[in-house]
């Protein structure tokens, strides 16, 4: 029996996630393309940290952060009396630092491979920020756009240890799917998470597919 529940909100923090992070990481990525600051390695290393940190580990340090006594968690508080660990607001927050560099690293990668020259033309020919922003910008970068917005979505859809420890296991609030697998074959129930795992399994290839795909597509239409 598949957990509609855990489905849905999982879907709606990976959508939440891509969304917002679209938003943070756009700038940053631009500005980790263009700068010459030496700071850049630093902040290229703290980016890239959810990567090679073990989830629990993350996880356990972002509880500290979003607890009621930490930086973020106590100030929230302050301010809405509500707390924002065990939340889906604090499952946010914790997901898009986890799925960071996710959709930091394609969007910089695509920033760094834009002809800057169009760019530069279309700012001489009097086109506003914005819409060079939609007629040069976004149609150069579209695959790193696409990319990013896969992988952000696909990898947050997969998180187990950081969302347990930030997240716990609440349902409707803030229990997602792999928490679900987990909790089923706890009791034993392997056909259960047999058909939750198989959903998983299929979405994340279909996933990859799509973005190689794409990717390959687009490369033959520029040679060509």
């Amino acid at each position: 029996m598949l957990d509609i529940q855990s489905i849905f909100v999982t879907l709606k923090l990976a959508l939440f996630t891509v969304c917002l992070l679209l938003l943070i990481s756009s700038p940053l990525a631009w500005w980790l393309a263009t700068t010459q600051q030496r700071s850049k390695v630093l902040i290229e290393a703290i980016i890239a940290l959810p990567l090679v940190l073990p989830p629990t580990v993350l996880g356990f340090y972002l509880l500290i952060l979003l607890g009621s006594q930490g930086a973020i968690g106590g100030v929230w508080q302050s301010m809405t009396g509500e707390p924002l660990a065990f939340t889906f607001a604090g499952l946010v927050i914790a997901s898009c630092i986890y799925s960071l560099p996710f959709v930091v690293q394609p969007l910089q990668a695509a920033f760094e491979s834009l002809d800057k020259s169009m760019l530069e033309a279309s700012w001489t020919l009097g086109a506003s920020k914005i819409r060079s922003l939609f007629t040069v910008v976004i149609p150069q970068i579209r695959r790193g756009l696409i990319t990013a917005i896969v992988l952000g979505f696909a990898h947050t859809l997969g998180e187990f240890g950081v969302v347990l420890m930030v997240g716990g296991n609440i349902p409707g609030a803030t229990k997602v799917i792999s928490i679900s697998i987990y909790e089923q074959v706890e009791t034993l129930e392997y056909d259960s998470a047999h058909k939750m795992a198989l959903l998983l399994l299929m979405f994340s290839f279909m996933v990859l597919f799509f973005v190689y795909a794409i990717n390959r597509r687009w490369q033959v239409g520029i040679k060509t």
